[in-house]
């Protein structure tokens, strides 16, 4: 992604304001690699995020109140103990460096006032935040890093910090020499791409902006520089003058419905395929931008312990109902069994003890053909029917006792699916806990010791929103969630949606008592569809009907309902609708 030194610096110039002069309310951690910081500014509160996540690096004002672990990390603890009640003096980035620093006055133990920097570098994998004194010595960093052959700038506590080496051979294109531009120009009639003219003589720029200022300059990306490298330079000055005159353009890169890119100003190089949408803050474009794919990943690193247990159980469950079927196929032979038995009895008068095979006429078959029956020579003529019919009578028993295991295996299967799916849905901590109440109760994974349970929080709500009409709509979380929904809270006047066939929440329409309107039930199946399996589909199928016709059976496991008396509405999920109706 680009978060470029420029891009960096738009972000921070837009944070400035907000954060400089402020003091540190409050700090949290809430995920391993991110810091939010709760300002009281001179304009008010807000909430300054610093990532050090090797893959999304980036600070921010940030509008998202983001859920934090039960006990804090440690990192989070030793920033509270030098940072919390400070005051921001600064916040600075050295030219041209992907790199972020706030200077902040806080108060040490004894009562003084010191300076401290807490310094953001967001260098790809090498993305890290550290902590300094007043003499910038390393307190600690969120990555501690070695010295050896391979790193020549360790980081760890104690050490003087340093900030990274410049690139060499590359210059600083805000503050170039009239020998800069000569040298560049004489260095630009090679026909080099004119993108990787730039990236190779500059500092901090990303692939992208390279691209945007070639194609600005010469109408394509792929021109070579000697076309006209004046132009170019040129192009890039504009650029930069732009940005320092404070007239970026938080701008989101949109292809086929979903962010792909973003950047301080339009992109013009996809053409009409990649939309350019804009944005009035770079807090809520970084927000849209991150937020779904920070959730999947949190949750995807939370859950690991019991996602791999639950598809484990449920790939367990599949090998059996395979075997459960091939065995149930064998035993749809069994009326040839009870027809030999029969023609055993039948030929008693005919055979002797000790023979191998039976030669007789079937008289259940319309043409009397004669058919062979093996028999086993140690036993008797009565002793070899009453074998063929034990086998017959065993796989009778077995036919009815497979389907029985079968219906029950796929009750099992379903319901190991649904919790995947929400599982897949959750968005914090809180949600996870819940699906491992679920599972502890249902005997899929073993209670926790009582010391990690010491710190209960309260449970979760269902998620609400308001239909246009201004009717509430829930929808279940979880399957504990949707069963209180369900069969608990909702009245049974109160209309019930969900996914027809496909795994999903369960969505309750309040309707008091009232029949509701074409749209809210409209939105309300869209809500249905969103939060399912289904969500990338088009024109899903969602099943709806007053609460008095869903049913719980008894003893079905959570979430699992049966209904009748239904329509079905077929709704294209939308995640702007969503949004819209989010109360």
């Amino acid at each position: 992604m680009p978060m470029d030194a420029l891009c960096l610096s738009a972000i921070l110039t837009e944070a400035d304001s907000a954060v400089t002069g402020g003091r540190i309310d409050k700090i949290h951690q809430p995920s391993r690699d991110e810091i939010l910081l709760h300002i009281r500014g001179k304009g008010g509160n807000c909430r300054f995020l610093l990532s050090a996540n090797p893959a999304r690096p980036r600070i921010q004002l940030t509008g998202l109140a983001r859920e934090n672990p039960a006990e804090p990390p440690m990192f989070c603890m030793l920033l509270r103990k030098y940072l919390s009640g400070g005051k921001i003096l600064a916040l600075r980035q050295p030219p041209m460096e992907r790199l972020a620093e706030l200077e902040i006055e806080a108060t040490n133990e004894m009562g003084d006032k010191v300076r401290r920097r807490l310094i953001l570098e967001a260098m790809g994998r090498r993305t890290n935040l550290l902590l300094l004194d007043g003499e910038r010595r390393i307190v600690d960093c969120l990555r501690r890093v070695e010295g050896d052959l391979t790193q020549a700038r360790p980081l760890l506590p104690g050490m003087f910090y340093q900030y990274p080496s410049p690139q060499p051979g590359k210059a600083n294109p805000a503050s170039l020499s009239d020998r800069d531009r000569e040298a560049l120009l004489a260095d630009g009639r090679r026909d080099t791409p004119a993108d990787k003219f730039l990236l190779d003589h500059f500092m901090g720029l990303s692939p992208l902006i390279a691209r945007e200022v070639a194609f600005e300059a010469f109408g394509e990306v792929d021109a070579p520089v000697n076309r006209n490298p004046q132009a170019l330079l040129d192009k890039l000055e504009t650029l930069l003058r732009r940005l320092e005159e404070g007239r970026a353009q938080p701008t989101l890169l949109v292809r086929e419905g979903k962010p792909v890119d973003f950047s301080f100003r339009p992109i013009l190089q996809y053409g009409p395929e990649t939309e350019s949408r804009s944005f009035a803050r770079f807090g809520d474009l970084l927000d849209d931008f991150y937020q779904a794919r920070e959730t999947a990943d949190q949750v995807r690193q939370k859950g690991q312990d019991f996602l791999k247990s639950l598809t484990q159980a449920r790939d367990r469950i599949t090998r059996k109902m395979a075997l459960q079927e091939k065995e149930l196929a064998q035993t749809q032979n069994r009326e040839q069994d009870r027809i030999c038995g029969d023609l055993i009895t039948a030929n008693l008068y005919r055979m002797e003890k000790g023979a191998r095979v039976l030669r007789a006429e079937n008289y259940y078959d319309p043409n009397y053909a004669e058919i062979e029956i093996p028999l086993d020579p140690r036993k008797t003529p009565q002793q070899n029917a009453a074998a063929y019919y034990k086998k017959y009578t065993k796989a009778k028993t077995a036919q009815e006792m497979l389907t029985i295991q079968l219906e029950k295996g796929q009750r099992e299967r379903e319901y190991l699916e649904s919790v995947l799916d929400s599982v897949s849905r959750a968005e914090g901590d809180r949600d996870l806990e819940e699906i491992r109440r679920e599972l502890v109760e249902t005997g899929y994974l073993r209670r926790r010791a009582k010391a990690k349970d010491r710190m209960k929080r309260p449970a979760t709500k269902p998620l609400e929103f308001r239909s246009t009409a201004g009717l509430r709509i829930s929808v279940g979380r979880n399957n504990l969630q949707n069963d209180q929904l369900t069969t608990k809270q909702a009245g049974k006047w109160d209309y019930w949606l969900h996914t027809q066939k496909i795994h999903g929440s369960h969505v309750i329409l309040w309707t008091e008592g009232a029949k509701p309107d074409d749209q809210s039930l409209q939105e309300a199946a869209a809500l249905a569809a969103w939060f399912s399996q289904g969500r990338e589909g088009k024109k899903v199928p969602v099943d709806y009907t007053p609460v008095k016709f869903v049913k719980k059976p008894a003893g079905a496991r959570p979430g699992m309902v049966v209904y009748t008396t239904y329509q079905t509405a077929y709704v294209d999920p939308d995640e702007g609708l969503v949004r819209k109706l989010k109360g």
